[in-house]
């Protein structure tokens, strides 16, 4: 059986550069990286996790725990870590909590007990909750936030969700919507908050008033979508469009608008945010915000493993437009 001994031999480099290669990590030149790699190539070299673990207390696990009601962009997310890890050598475990329990803490020292991760990822809304960010700290391990800016020293990844809110809101008065629904997200989602006050500038810049009767609250899953588009289209003078806080209440809104007996974009314009896969099987196609939610994934899992190579700022978003959108009528 081929030994990290023999690797080094090959790649005429000591054992230990031969570790530090194969554990991806920082500060190795990139000819010496690639003798390595090379040489493990050769020799058909597969590191044994399990003894490494043992000899320098690494476990190659990262743990995602989460708690939101959207499967999809949690998926996203899974897809992104669980692709990076494997790159890294490591493995994601996935763990879903609920963020309301009073045990939270305990479960975490639990895991940190029984498979002792090398770091952790945290999404909304656990990663906004700066208590519980505050006690998981003290377990030890890395940590990486998803949306959330809990201060400049705490890794985070996120999008300009004010930003894209503001931009997609831009779309809808340039088609000529002057009243605009809006389906809040989850009270205790950050990224809910940052959405409204991208909506609510919107209207600023376009010189119009912020009409809290258009503002209807919803939960981030499809079934609080419609019923928040059932209470906005149940008003005397209805929207012309709806602008819902991510793509599942916007499928929500799509359907009270077939239950009222209106065609979208006829009669309504629907969009949405985060681009599911829903959002382009759906009929019609949702127009939405692109967040790079895999890429998110993809960076939490880098800001622990190699955090030289970590992405630095704001991911970029992208308008995505489809079929749900048109001009009002009149």
């Amino acid at each position: 059986m081929t030994t990290i001994k023999d690797v080094a031999e090959r790649a005429g480099v000591s054992i230990k550069t031969v570790s530090r290669v194969l554990n991806n990590e920082p500060h190795v030149r990139a000819q010496v990286k690639e003798r390595v790699h090379a040489a493990a190539r050769d020799l058909d070299y597969k590191p044994n996790r399990a003894a490494s673990r043992l000899a320098g207390g690494r476990s190659f696990l990262i743990a995602h725990l989460y708690d939101n009601p959207n499967p999809s962009y949690i998926a996203a997310l899974h897809d992104g870590a669980a692709r990076r890890c494997r790159e890294l050598g490591y493995h994601l475990v996935v763990e879903p909590v609920n963020s309301q329990d009073k045990d939270l803490v305990a479960l975490v020292e639990r895991l940190f007990a029984t498979i002792a991760p090398d770091g952790i990822l945290l999404s909304p809304p656990l990663s906004e909750n700066t208590e519980f960010v505050a006690a998981v700290r003290k377990l030890g391990g890395r940590l990486a936030l998803i949306s959330a800016a809990q201060g400049e020293e705490l890794a985070h990844i996120s999008t300009d969700e004010r930003g894209a809110s503001r931009a997609i809101m831009a779309h809808l008065l340039g088609l000529g919507h002057r009243r605009i629904g809006f389906v809040r997200g989850h009270p205790q989602h950050l990224g809910a908050t940052l959405r409204y006050e991208g909506y609510c500038q919107a209207l600023a810049e376009a010189g119009l008033a912020l009409d809290p009767a258009l503002v209807a609250q919803g939960f981030f899953d499809l079934q609080s979508g419609l019923e928040a588009t059932r209470t906005l289209l149940a008003l005397p003078r209805r929207p012309t469009a709806i602008f819902a806080s991510n793509d599942e209440m916007a499928v929500g809104a799509l359907m009270a608008a077939r239950e009222a007996g209106l065609k979208v974009p006829d009669d309504l314009s629907v969009i949405g945010f985060d681009d599911t896969p829903m959002s382009r099987l759906i009929s019609p196609a949702l127009t939405t915000v692109r967040q790079p939610l895999e890429a998110m994934g993809a960076a939490g899992v880098e800001c622990i493993v190699a955090p030289d190579k970590a992405p630095r700022g704001l991911l970029d978003f992208e308008i995505i437009l489809r079929d749900s959108c048109a001009p009002p009528r009149g």
